[in-house]
């Protein structure tokens, strides 16, 4: 796999995630933000922005 995303979990920080990409061997080439979404009464609003970034296998 070339290619693989990785997601910012809530229980940890933007550094911890980038050192488990490069424990598995990833360097991060792109930076991301998902909104995740919340039904509040009549509609859907943003309740965060889910950070994710895209890894590439090293060389």
């Amino acid at each position: 796999m070339a290619k693989k995303k990785f997601y910012v979990e809530t229980n940890e920080t933007i550094d911890d995630c980038l050192r488990r990409m490069e424990e598995e061997g990833y360097t991060p080439v792109r930076r991301m933000e998902e909104p995740v979404l919340k039904e509040k009464g009549s509609g859907v609003e943003v309740a965060y922005q889910r950070i994710v970034f895209e890894g590439r296998r090293g060389s």
